[in-house]
């Protein structure tokens, strides 16, 4: 897979994130839609962004009891995204019934299977956070823990903050998928990410896909604001 931006469209409105998609299909290396927009529009309105032709990250972070997850999985099936994701503290078991359903899906319809990752902890938690809500470790702690358990089940990948990026290509090695929001340009505001880093340092720590909204979508040229991070990135001057 290649390496490179996903741009976050977040929106409810299709016409606004099908023009984003195609202001930017030359700049990113896929898009991302969220449980904003599939709440708004449902299965048919992710068809209609994807078959711009991006690459689709389909973030509905799945979690509940296996069953369902599995179904769920079985269900967004025939929108083939690139990367479907779930919480990986909805435990083995229901990653692995996830696991199952989407290599089953996808024999099904003839596709290949969604590289499937793991949520590890939102990047908008500190370790604050967690205390409050009785996880004591460290955020970073917690990352490693559902990583390697990610791992264990079988999956592709996770997503990580850009804070645990360099740590986990160590312990899970070069193959496994890291995909990392919490990623602003030194010229956007940080918003509600708390564990945030600048796209060529979350790059060159070791990172497959970095997802971007609002400095690219928020933008007054947001093909423009794409490239001005890739170039970023690849450590030329804008």
């Amino acid at each position: 897979m290649a390496r490179g931006i996903l741009v976050a469209l977040d929106t409810t409105e299709v016409a606004v994130a099908a023009g984003w998609a195609r202001a930017t299909r030359d700049s990113v290396a896929g898009v991302k839609l969220g449980l904003e927009f599939f709440n708004a529009r449902g299965p048919a309105g992710v068809a209609e962004v994807a078959a711009l032709g991006a690459p689709l990250f389909l973030d509905l972070k799945f979690h509940d009891i296996p069953n369902t997850v599995a179904g769920a999985v079985r269900a967004v099936a025939p929108l083939r995204p690139m990367i479907l994701n779930l919480h990986a503290s909805g435990g083995a078991a229901m990653m692995k019934a996830a696991r199952d359903a989407a290599r089953d899906a996808a024999a099904r319809l003839g596709s290949t299977p969604p590289k499937l990752i793991g949520v590890t902890v939102l990047t908008s938690l500190s370790d604050e956070d967690l205390a409050q809500v009785g996880q004591h470790a460290s955020a970073s702690d917690q990352v490693r823990r559902l990583a390697a358990l990610t791992k264990e089940c079988g999956l592709d990948g996770v997503v990580c903050s850009p804070h645990e990026i360099a740590v986990l290509r160590r312990d899970l090695g070069p193959d496994f998928l890291l995909v990392t929001p919490g990623v602003r340009p030194a010229w956007a505001a940080a918003g509600d990410q708390k564990r945030v880093m600048e796209p060529r340092q979350a790059m060159e720590a070791g990172a497959d896909y970095l997802v971007v909204g609002r400095p690219i979508t928020g933008a007054a040229d947001p093909a423009e604001a794409a490239r001005r991070i890739q170039a970023e990135i690849a450590g030329v001057a804008a």
